[in-house]
C-alpha cells in the first residue's frame, strides 16, 4: 500500500474521532469513536507505531465497555396526556422552537391547541418526546409534531411509542399514525426506521403506519 493510501487512513481516523466530539446523542458518540480507534490501530500498524496501537487499543476496549452498558441500562418510559395551556410544556415549546423548526416547519404555534392529541413521553423522569396530532373519527392521527430531543434520538422513544407503548394509543381510539408531510431527511429515515410506508390518501402520498 501507497504512503498516500497510508495517510489517508490517519486522516479517516482523525475524522471519526472529531465529529463524535460534536453529536448530542451517546450512542452515536461511542460508535464513531469506535470507528475512529478501529482506524487509528489500522493507521498504527501500516506505520509500525506501537504507541498509537496501544493507545487506540485501550480508547477501543473503553467505548466497547461504556457501550454495552448504554445497550444493557434499563430505562422506564411513560405516556403523560397534556393539554392546551400547560406552561411547563409552552416552555419546553420555546426552548427547543429553534430545532423544532428544523424538523416540523408547519408547526407554527408555541401553544398547543385544544382539539389536538398531546402527550409527552418520560425517559426516567425528563422530557424526551412530545407528540401532537389531529385525530379523526375513524381513528387517524395525523401528526402535527413529533419531536424528540436531541440526547434522546437513539430510536428507543420511537420504539416505545409505536411498538411497546402502541396500547396506549389504541386504547385513545388511535389505530393509525399518518404523517402526510416529512420536511427533514432525517426524520423521513427515523419514520421509515419505524416501520411507516408509503400510502395515497386522497390525491396526496403520505407516510403512515398501522398499530
Amino acid at each position: 500500500m501507497g504512503f498516500p493510501y497510508i495517510v489517508s487512513i490517519g486522516y479517516i481516523a482523525s475524522a471519526f474521532l472529531a465529529y463524535s466530539l460534536i453529536v448530542n446523542n451517546a450512542l452515536k458518540f461511542r460508535w464513531l469513536n469506535i470507528m475512529g480507534c478501529i482506524s487509528f490501530i489500522a493507521y498504527g500498524l501500516l506505520i509500525a507505531a506501537f504507541p498509537v496501537i496501544l493507545a487506540n487499543s485501550i480508547l477501543l476496549c473503553i467505548n466497547i465497555f461504556q457501550l454495552i452498558k448504554l445497550y444493557s441500562v434499563k430505562e422506564k418510559f411513560q405516556f403523560i396526556r397534556i393539554y392546551e395551556g400547560d406552561l411547563l410544556i409552552n416552555k419546553f415549546l420555546v426552548f427547543y422552537w429553534k430545532d423544532i423548526r428544523k424538523y416540523f416547519p408547519g408547526f407554527i404555534n408555541h401553544n398547543l391547541e385544544p382539539d389536538m392529541f398531546c402527550f409527552v413521553v418520560l425517559r426516567d423522569t425528563s422530557i424526551a418526546n412530545i407528540f401532537v396530532a389531529k385525530v379523526d373519527d375513524k381513528g387517524t392521527a395525523t401528526v402535527a409534531l413529533n419531536y424528540t430531543v436531541p440526547q434522546y434520538r437513539d430510536y428507543k422513544v420511537g420504539k416505545f411509542i409505536f411498538d411497546r407503548g402502541k396500547d396506549y394509543l389504541i386504547s385513545n381510539h388511535i389505530n393509525k399514525i399518518v404523517y402526510d408531510k416529512v420536511d427533514n431527511k432525517n426524520h423521513l429515515h427515523f419514520i421509515k426506521v419505524m416501520g411507516f410506508t408509503e400510502e395515497l390518501i386522497g390525491d396526496k402520498m403520505c407516510w403512515c403506519k398501522q398499530l
